[in-house]
């Protein structure tokens, strides 16, 4: 059955979440091959992109031809976030996704990403601003409650779709519990019971039995996926096509990964960013502590895969 956010039909029901430091536009491009049915840039903030930052255009390269694709946005002042989607650095994505679930301190302490669970008015403006400026599809990710025991899910659901959002991705944790503690799928379940635009469900699905138990649990119209796509992006081979991915060469995404990024990228920024991807793609059944240690001390690319071929089967 194919899935539409708006006017934008998804590749697949298995989704890949914006994550901060790991979504480059090479990852992206690896998690699409193998059957993600859309992928999306870690979080952008709305005011870097008013005062052109380098940097955040950075977050915003993408690989010819992905297809569909999302960025996301992040901010708490409606019209900032209304510059925004006009802005041209935007145009080559599909559609337009509003973190409101960040739990990151120095985010919510500046009144972005799940602050605005905490208040409903603001947030209804940011999203109204955007759909009102933007033709491309707008959706909004969050959590299911700021404090530890809140669970507002259902009414900031009722209230995104009303202010207009075409679809919604919901955490099923509060703030603060952070990445840590149980996913209440159950309350996912009664938003998408709520709402009449696609709910997607996010957090822990890490195989693909994961992903089935979670759809059969909350009836959502798919799930986005972050942590275990990262080193593993054959997941969404395994999930798309209900197999075991034989033909995914770790060394090849290894080097894929690298050597996109050395296109757009210095060696050294390229290097010292991939440390953290290094760590997922040795994972799994290619764990090698001593090996990662290793690794994570080298400065040269070459020197790195020059290594990797010597030691990965």
């Amino acid at each position: 059955m194919s899935v539409f956010i708006k006017n934008v039909e998804l590749k697949s029901n298995a989704l890949l979440a914006p994550m901060a430091g790991y979504t480059d536009l090479a990852f992206r491009h690896l998690c699409l091959n193998y059957g993600a049915g859309l992928v999306c840039t870690e979080m952008v903030s709305s005011k870097a992109l008013h005062y052109k930052s380098k940097k955040t255009e950075e977050l915003l390269y993408t690989f010819p031809g992905d297809f569909p694709s999302a960025v996301q946005l992040f901010g708490h002042e409606p019209e900032i976030m209304a510059e925004a989607v006009k802005n041209p650095l935007l145009d080559k994505f599909d559609i337009i996704d509003i973190n409101m679930g960040c739990p990151a301190r120095k985010i919510i302490a500046n009144g972005d990403g799940s602050a605005l669970l905490n208040d409903f008015d603001l947030a209804k403006k940011i999203i109204k601003s955007c759909v009102d400026n933007s033709i491309k599809p707008i959706t909004v990710k969050f959590r299911i409650g700021y404090k530890k025991d809140e669970n507002i899910a259902v009414e900031f659901a009722k209230m995104c779709e009303d202010a207009g959002a075409s679809a919604i991705t919901v955490h099923g944790r509060t703030t603060a519990q952070g990445y840590s503690g149980d996913v209440d799928y159950e309350t996912i379940k009664k938003v998408k019971q709520a709402v009449s635009i696609p709910v997607f469900a996010n957090g822990d699905c890490k195989t693909k039995e994961d992903f089935e138990r979670i759809l059969k649990i909350t009836g959502a119209d798919g799930v986005m996926i972050g942590r275990g796509a990262v080193g593993h992006p054959e997941i969404f081979e395994e999930i798309v096509h209900k197999n075991i991915n034989n033909s995914a060469n770790k060394l090849e995404q290894i080097k894929f990964h690298y050597e996109t990024l050395l296109d757009y990228f210095p060696e050294k920024y390229v290097v010292k960013y991939m440390r953290s991807h290094l760590a997922g793609y040795l994972s799994g059944k290619y764990k090698n502590s001593q090996l990662l240690v290793k690794l994570l001390k080298m400065t040269e690319y070459d020197e790195i895969i020059g290594i990797l071929e010597k030691n990965i089967k």
